[in-house]
């Protein structure tokens, strides 16, 4: 396991001191290291064990060590949370092998000098049986933010927004493991013999109430690999994008603009219910982007996605008339920490210019859509100044489009107060992505 280890530290570091995306980062040590499944089980285990629970891991740290975790040099600070995280959390790790393995550690990624205090640290610990203490219940912002791996703003922000009840359901969910969601390509197939297809292949199926054409799988291996996913009979997309897309209310030869498309889901998802009948303009900033959107189209069968390099902040960039838009806009992405953990240690300032980029992609995107056409503005993150804030502002100061509600599928509820033409989905409520849905007509001049 030494060289697993190896491995998930430089996983480790790479996302959280050279700014790479777990996921990524992850799939690529898998790939390039050619690990086996019970490695890769072990890898991604500490992995997203460290980086989910880092601020726990680091007050742990704290407890043990005279040196705090802001002052140790980031090498030795991710083998001491990697070795604290095995100690705490990885029952079949031996207390002696996270101890001695995280010591070898240090010498093979050039922390020679630190070994002897990694040691100390690590086997402190052990004699004190594990034991370590969490800030005092009263002071309850510090408290959940230590006990749920939380910026304090961010843990702030929930229970402003949500109270008690909500955060604490929200704060617990962070660290589940996401629901792998897929979207039935019902230009070649139907759910039914999808399903069965899946199941013949040793993958477990799961019916999604309140969407018809979804489905939740496990047990798969290698998505990649399975003969459905190959023959374009299915791609992966999580409820929430799923339900955005049904906002969208489209229909056979109709124009669609998708104008912060990446990764091209709800371009796709789109395209399937026109039954590959119309117009679909899909923009984003990078060139990458788009070529991975045009591959999945491809393995889809879909030929009316048109992809194109696009500002969508600029206001004079126009776009086609559209009778369909969707501003699916960059945002802080809270409402998918449990799938990229990494995002729960923005910097609070990161995200403050967020909203103004969010309306001016908003504003600079309306003009292009036809009289009565519908508009969806949507985020993935549960930030009231990106989401409902940004809703009312647009409607305010644009008298040519009026609310229009949202006609929620069966199984589907509302868990907080707002306005018809608005949702939130909380995910341990809703058991989607945190999402956020905003729907617009335009109607003409007042």
């Amino acid at each position: 396991m030494s060289d697993v280890r190896k491995i998930a530290f430089n996983t480790i570091y790479r996302v959280l001191h050279k700014e790479a995306y777990s996921v990524l980062a992850l799939n690529s040590a898998i790939k390039d290291n050619n690990l086996s499944k019970i490695d890769s089980s072990f890898l991604s285990n500490l992995v997203y064990g460290v980086i989910e629970r880092k601020i726990l891991l680091d007050y742990v740290i704290s407890q043990y060590s005279k040196i705090k975790p802001k002052k140790i040099e980031n090498k030795t600070l991710v083998i001491l949370e990697m070795g604290v995280y095995q100690l705490l959390f990885m029952d079949k790790v031996p207390s002696s092998a996270a101890v001695n393995e995280s010591v070898r550690l240090s010498k093979k990624v050039g922390a020679y000098k630190s070994s002897g205090f990694i040691n100390a640290v690590l086997r402190n610990m052990v004699r004190n049986e594990l034991k370590y203490s969490l800030p005092d219940k009263t002071q309850k912002t510090l408290y959940l933010s230590v006990k749920y791996s939380c910026p304090q703003y961010l843990v702030d922000m929930f229970l402003s927004q949500y109270g008690d009840e909500n955060t604490l359901g929200i704060l617990e969910g962070l660290a589940d493991r996401p629901p792998l969601t897929i979207r039935v390509n019902t230009l070649k197939t139907d759910k039914k013999t999808l399903a069965s297809k899946l199941q013949k292949c040793g993958v477990k199926t799961y019916d999604i109430e309140f969407l018809d054409n979804a489905l939740n799988i496990d047990n798969t291996g290698s998505i990649e690999d399975l003969e459905a996913f190959k023959n374009g009979e299915f791609y992966v997309q999580d409820c929430a994008s799923q339900l955005c897309s049904e906002m969208l209310d489209v229909e056979e030869n109709m124009t669609l603009c998708d104008v912060c498309s990446a990764p091209g889901g709800k371009s796709h998802y789109n395209a399937i219910k026109m039954n590959n009948k119309g117009t679909i303009y899909s923009f984003d900033l990078y060139e990458h982007k788009l070529k991975l959107i045009d591959e999945s189209a491809k393995r889809l069968s879909i030929d009316i996605i048109n992809t194109g390099l696009r500002d969508a902040s600029v206001n004079d960039n126009k776009l086609p008339e559209c009778d369909r838009l969707l501003c699916d806009v960059p945002c802080s992405g809270f409402g998918i920490i449990r799938r990229k953990p990494e995002i729960r240690y923005k910097k609070e300032i990161s995200v403050d210019n967020l909203p103004s980029l969010q309306y001016s992609i908003l504003c600079a995107s309306a003009d292009s859509l036809s009289e009565t056409g519908i508009l969806v503005y949507s985020t993935c993150t549960l930030c009231d100044n990106e989401n409902i804030k940004i809703a009312d502002r647009f409607l305010s100061e644009h008298p040519d489009f009026v609310a229009e509600p949202l006609d929620l599928p069966k199984g589907l509820e509302r868990f907080i107060a707002e306005p018809e033409h608005v949702l939130t989905l909380l995910p341990y409520k809703n058991m989607t992505d945190g999402f956020f849905i905003a729907k617009f007509r335009k109607v003409g001049k007042k």
